[in-house]
C-alpha cells in the first residue's frame, strides 16, 4: 500500500509540473503573439476590468515577472509605476522625484487602452495615467527589469 502511495503522489507532481509548462507556454504565447484591442470607449454598466494591450509597440502593454506577477510597461518594455503621492488626474512628482522618476509623457492621445487617460500636469506637459494614476518610468531600472516598486512610495503599475 505505501508503494502505490508514493506512486500516485509522484504522478500528482508530474502532473502538477506538466500543467505549468501548459500556462506557461501559452502565456508566453499571449505575450509575443496575441493582442487586446486597444479602445477608448466607455465601460459604463460593465464591471469587468480589461487588461492593456499585449501588441508590441502599444502604448501600454502587459508583462509577467515571477516576484511581482503581471504588470505595466510602456511601448518599449520598460516598467511602469504609479506614485503613492498623487491623487487621481493629478502628479505631485515634481524636481528631483521627477529627475529620478520620468513622467510617461503622452504622445498619442487617440485610441488610448481601456483604463488609460492623459493627465495635464502642473507644468502643462501631458502624462499618461492608469485608472487615474500617473505613469512613471524609473532610472534606476536597467534593462527592463523592474526593480522601483515599493522605491520612495513608487509601485509598480498593475493592469
Amino acid at each position: 500500500m505505501k508503494r502505490t502511495g508514493w506512486i500516485i503522489a509522484g504522478i500528482i507532481i508530474v502532473l502538477i509540473i506538466i500543467g505549468g509548462i501548459i500556462f506557461l507556454m501559452r502565456n508566453n504565447g499571449k505575450t509575443a503573439g496575441s493582442t487586446t484591442p486597444s479602445t477608448s470607449t466607455s465601460t459604463k454598466g460593465n464591471s469587468a476590468s480589461q487588461a492593456p494591450s499585449q501588441k508590441s509597440g502599444s502604448i501600454i502593454q502587459t508583462k509577467t515577472d515571477s516576484a511581482l506577477g503581471s504588470y505595466l510597461t510602456d511601448a518599449n518594455g520598460h516598467p511602469l509605476y504609479t506614485y503613492g503621492g498623487d491623487q487621481q488626474g493629478v502628479s505631485n512628482c515634481t524636481g528631483q522625484c521627477l529627475a529620478d522618476w520620468p513622467a510617461y509623457t503622452a504622445e498619442a492621445t487617440a485610441n488610448l487602452p481601456t483604463n488609460v487617460t492623459i493627465i495635464t500636469r502642473s507644468d502643462g506637459s501631458k502624462q499618461y495615467a492608469y485608472k487615474g494614476l500617473a505613469l512613471y518610468t524609473f532610472l534606476g531600472d536597467s534593462s527592463s527589469q523592474p526593480t522601483g516598486d515599493n522605491v520612495s512610495n513608487f509601485h509598480i503599475a498593475k493592469p
